[in-house]
């Protein structure tokens, strides 16, 4: 008869591993240029498989959008909850205003996705603009700073972040905006490229912060979903930023206008 099946808890990692100054730290404020792609296999298969999940549901919009939407909320609140649990030191807040800081950190962004996508002349391209551009960040981070390494960007939030990977992700962001208007045919380059580069900071930012959340619950992970990502928060804690961002930009251009014009 088979084993059952056992799901691994949360790893619980002492907070000084993180930090500068702690037992693993690099002294010298940089980071070796010699790249790790120990996990770039395991990640490439991951977006692999949940990509044409979400593109699917992009594409269909309506319920199935909807739905994917507020599973990956549900789900995502129910690692906040699970990290909450897991932090036990002192100094930290009631409860209570942890629960509302995650609804707080959660809602936003759930909503601005399920508001643009909803509409039906812009909202498939102007949601996919921000995806892309959230993709490009990303990916563009994780490769320039694996092959030039550098000086660290926030070594006492997420030291394994570079100032060259922040650069990377800039210019991936950006390239979307212009890869946009040129396929699209009307708008700036310029612009498209100032609006793409300014959710990718948004991103990067919102990268920052999950990592800060992480190291204030103790945590290395905010899951384990996603192979060579962690949880839904480690994946997506980027679009929880540049989300909202992208819907206040269309608030300001008016609802039907396309965010890189």
């Amino acid at each position: 008869m088979p084993a059952p099946l056992e799901i691994a808890p949360l790893e619980i990692v002492p907070l000084e591993v993180f930090t500068a100054g702690g037992p693993h730290a690099d002294t010298t404020g940089l980071m070796s240029t010699a790249p790790a792609w120990r996990d770039l296999r395991v990640r490439v298969l991951s977006a692999a498989v949940l990509a044409p999940v979400g593109l699917g549901a992009l594409w269909l919009g309506g319920l199935a959008w909807h739905t994917l939407i507020l599973l990956l909320a549900a789900g995502m609140a129910l690692e906040w909850i699970t990290m909450s649990r897991n932090f036990r030191k002192r100094g930290v807040a009631p409860r209570g205003l942890i629960l509302i800081a995650g609804l707080c950190y959660l809602i936003p962004a759930t909503l601005a996705l399920i508001w643009m996508r909803d509409d039906a002349v812009v909202g498939r391209g102007n949601v996919m603009f921000v995806v892309l551009v959230v993709w490009a960040s990303d990916i563009g981070a994780y490769l320039v700073g694996r092959l030039i390494g550098g000086p660290r960007l926030a070594p006492l939030i997420s030291p394994g972040k570079t100032w060259s990977g922040a650069v990377g992700g800039l210019i991936g962001a950006c390239l979307v905006g212009v890869v946009a208007v040129s396929l699209g045919g009307h708008g700036a380059a310029l612009q498209a490229a100032c609006v793409a580069g300014g959710l990718g900071i948004a991103a990067q930012l919102g990268d920052l912060l999950e990592s800060f959340v992480k190291r204030r619950f103790g945590v290395k992970d905010s899951g384990w979903l996603i192979p060579g990502h962690g949880g839904l928060l480690d994946r997506l804690d980027g679009m929880l930023t540049a989300a909202p961002l992208a819907a206040l930009l269309i608030l300001a251009l008016g609802r039907g206008m396309t965010l890189w014009q």
